[in-house]
């Protein structure tokens, strides 16, 4: 497996946005997850998130045309793409594929938009893009 260029908290991910205006988010989750559970808001960087289910809802399938929508959404493969899911498992598998076709600065926002699950087994309480206080809106 090829490596990527790593993990960044959600802080972190917000901080290289803002100082590198080409760098690029693409949310991986589901359309169903997109809707109902909110989104990263760029607004505030003059920007927006890009969109491209990693799996497709509802039946979980691999998405054959991953690559070719990430390279249209990013086309600069020098520039940063940072890969944002749920908790950090699919984004870092985008961006291992990602890095595969020859992207240099791919990274996986390691906590996700909702983070880990707590004691309770909810999430959004432990970690991620909405607990760092980030900009998100309802989907």
């Amino acid at each position: 497996m090829a490596d990527y260029a790593g993990d960044l908290a959600p802080g972190e991910a917000w901080a290289l946005l803002e100082k590198e205006p080409n760098a690029v988010l693409i949310d991986v989750r589901t359309m169903a997850e997109w809707q109902y559970v909110g989104v990263p808001d760029l607004s505030p960087l003059g920007r927006r998130a890009q969109f491209i289910e990693w799996q497709r809802f509802p039946d979980g399938s691999p998405n054959p045309d991953f690559a070719a929508q990430a390279e249209q959404a990013a086309p600069d493969p020098e520039a940063p793409v940072l890969f944002l899911c749920r908790s950090g498992v699919r984004s870092r598998a985008a961006a291992v594929a990602l890095t595969e076709a020859g992207y240099a600065r791919c990274y996986n926002i390691a906590e996700g938009f909702e983070g880990d699950k707590d004691a309770r087994h909810h999430r959004g309480v432990v970690g991620g893009w909405k607990v760092a206080g980030l900009p998100w809106i309802q989907g």
